[in-house]
């Protein structure tokens, strides 16, 4: 993790740096972290090579979490905040945020969207499309995956448009406003940041 979280890189860095924070948001966003991920989370480097960079404060605000909290607490907050009994405290699925329900027209095209992009849902996943670590996973894939068909920036940019931006935000602020979030809280307010800055990259392209 210390080499894959970068905050100022070239060329192919960058595109790899990105990818790697979209995977590692799609699993913290997904389950608890494993025992593993956490470890390297808790050793992770936090200053960035550009003095003052953008994610730097809430990149380190996480790590400092991380420290300050064992794997025990970040798993019971999970639950408390994302799964508990009946309705959760916060949704982690975007037709929730869109359209005020679950698997409403929002994920119908998403759907559509994954079928033309050749991908669909991993026999046995519970979650539907629509959960915020599913389109993290996703575009993960459009950015570093080896079908250049695919995987291109123009393909990124139709899905975050389509698909991302249009809730995300929300979520974050949700989950970063709730007063039981801790760990959540920091890594909410670093995936808003990041999703910030791909927004504002993805607009650079007119």
């Amino acid at each position: 993790m210390n080499q894959a979280i970068q905050f100022a890189a070239p060329d192919d860095r960058e595109e790899l740096a990105r990818a790697e924070i979209y995977g590692l948001l799609a699993q913290l966003f997904y389950a608890p972290p494993p025992a593993e991920l956490y470890e390297q989370l808790r050793v992770a480097v936090t200053v960035a090579p550009a003095p003052g960079a953008f994610l730097e404060s809430s990149w380190t605000e996480l790590v400092g979490a991380s420290r300050r909290l064992g794997r025990e607490q970040v798993a019971a907050e999970y639950d408390a905040l994302f799964q508990g009994l009946g309705k959760p405290e916060v949704f982690l699925y975007g037709s929730h945020h869109l359209a005020g329900a679950l698997n409403e027209k929002p994920l119908v095209a998403l759907r559509d969207s994954l079928a033309a992009l050749g991908l669909a849902r991993a026999p046995g996943m519970p979650e539907t499309e629509d959960h915020i670590a599913y389109l993290c996973e996703t575009m993960r894939y459009l950015i570093a995956g080896d079908d250049a068909g695919v995987s291109n920036l123009a393909s990124q940019r139709r899905f975050f448009d389509a698909h991302v931006r249009g809730w995300v935000d929300a979520m974050c602020a949700q989950i970063a406003a709730h007063p039981t979030a801790d760990f959540y809280r920091s890594l909410s307010l670093f995936a808003q940041g990041f999703f910030s800055v791909e927004a504002q990259a993805f607009d650079m392209l007119d």
